[in-house]
């Protein structure tokens, strides 16, 4: 199994696990006399039997994420990498869209503002953050297609 199929299953489970814990939360009273809608023993074995391939296939996903590629970097520390760079165009944007508002005067006598660094150096600096991100994110997809499970 290829690593990014592995992954596409693990989104799954954690979708399947979400299902089973709502129709175990709406099977678990009845009224008296009445039968539940599921039976809740039913449900219990299905969510056991989901955990268990979800923590054997997370297993073999860290394993495999923890394996040094061909160029002797991780899977692990390329995610870690993405993710900075996730959180840092996120941080940049945010000072950038606060940087580039400037409050209009209607007088020459009231305050004005401006701007406390160079916009168009910190939109480049964006720029080539974004870009390394989408570099990232598409060495990990190739990756994901390319690399075998290790484990299952």
């Amino acid at each position: 199994m290829k690593l990014a199929a592995s992954l596409m299953r693990r989104a799954d489970l954690q979708n399947k696990i979400n299902e089973l814990e709502i129709r175990l939360r709406n099977n678990a009273r009845v009224q008296e006399g009445e039968k539940p809608a599921e039976v809740p023993a039913d449900l219990l074995k299905a969510l056991e039997t989901a955990f268990k391939e979800y923590e054997a296939l997370v297993t073999a996903i860290n394993l495999t994420n923890a394996q040094p590629a061909e160029d002797g970097q991780t899977i692990t520390a390329r995610i870690a990498h993405r993710d900075a760079l996730m959180w840092k165009q996120r941080v940049l944007r945010g000072f950038l869209n606060e940087a580039s508002i400037l409050a209009p005067r209607s007088a020459k006598t009231e305050i004005r503002i401006t701007s406390s660094v160079d916009v168009r150096k910190l939109q480049r600096q964006f720029d080539n953050t974004a870009k390394e991100l989408r570099e990232c994110e598409e060495k990990l997809q190739e990756i994901n297609w390319t690399t075998e499970l290790i484990g299952l």
